[in-house]
């Protein structure tokens, strides 16, 4: 089998006040992203703390953090988030700017989900609708073509994948594609649970409808711990790839990044399957090559 791409998203909605190792300031990202590729992560994936901004200002957010992660390893693969511009509306300009700075990946989140926290009792609760439309959609699909960067496809919901494949299927989408089957706990992204869980039976409805696909995949536990769960080996067995990060972790531990990516790399280890360099990953995805540099 091929060598196992390892993602680490390395923040997001998990606060420092739930785990201190979050890291949120361009130092602590630099940092954090250069020990997670010399522990085995091939690819770096992060959130900014700037909301509400320009995409010129977002995207010089992102580079402080990214050129000196860049200066020691001109082969990592960095990329970032949706952008949330004023009024938190949704969009992937920022990605424009940022490949022209070299980013070679970016981002394309391919349908549209309810998020939120629980009351009480367990029932859903909270405004927050994820929305991609197809237009939107295909904007960011636009984008990478023209910026000649790989989308990374988060699947929320199974309808997420479904879109993909309709792309995939028509010969549009664009080169570089990694598809991210998300399976939420209980506990989700912000409290309430969404899509598939973590269960073989989950597992098993997405390799039925990825039958014949060619796009490589990787899984993730979204509120839980993808190296304590079955879904982890289930996929490596099936020359599957691995998410990790403390962006979605929310385990009973307060483990650090590069913890988090070793017990991956350990997993690969346990069922025969190398781990994938920076280059390697490029090479797998189809990453298209550009001229582009830091």
């Amino acid at each position: 089998m091929n060598p196992v791409i390892i993602e680490c998203a390395i923040n997001g909605a998990t606060s420092k006040a739930t785990n201190s190792n979050v890291p949120v300031e361009p130092p602590e990202i630099a940092a954090d992203a250069l020990a997670c590729m010399q522990a085995g992560a091939a690819i770096i994936h992060n959130h900014i703390d700037r909301y509400g901004v320009s995409v010129e200002e977002a995207a010089q957010r992102y580079l402080e953090a990214w050129r000196p992660v860049l200066a020691q390893r001109p082969d990592a693969l960095l990329y970032p988030t949706i952008h949330f511009g004023a009024g938190l509306s949704i969009s992937y300009e920022h990605l424009l700017p940022l490949a022209a700075e070299g980013m070679r990946l970016g981002v394309t989140d391919p349908g549209s989900v309810n998020l939120g926290g629980t009351d009480p009792d367990g029932v859903p609760v909270g405004p927050m609708v994820y929305s991609n439309s197809y237009e939107t959609i295909a904007r960011a699909f636009d984008i990478c073509r023209q910026a000649k960067i790989g989308p990374s496809l988060a699947i929320y919901e199974p309808g997420f994948l479904r879109t993909t494949l309709a792309w995939w299927r028509a010969g549009r989408l664009p080169a570089g594609a990694m598809i991210k089957l998300y399976f939420s706990t209980e506990r989700g992204y912000l409290g309430a649970p969404f899509g598939l869980p973590p269960t073989e039976a989950a597992f098993n409805a997405y390799m039925e409808l990825l039958d014949g696909c060619d796009v490589p995949w990787a899984v993730s536990v979204v509120g839980g711990d993808l190296c304590a769960s079955d879904i982890a080996i289930r996929a490596l067995e099936r020359g599957g790839n691995l998410h990790v990060g403390l962006e979605f972790y929310a385990g009973e531990r307060t483990p650090t990044n590069v913890e988090l990516v070793s017990e991956a790399v350990s997993l690969c280890q346990q069922v025969g399957r190398d781990v994938a360099t920076p280059d390697q990953a490029a090479s797998l995805l189809g990453v298209p090559s550009g001229d582009q540099g830091i």
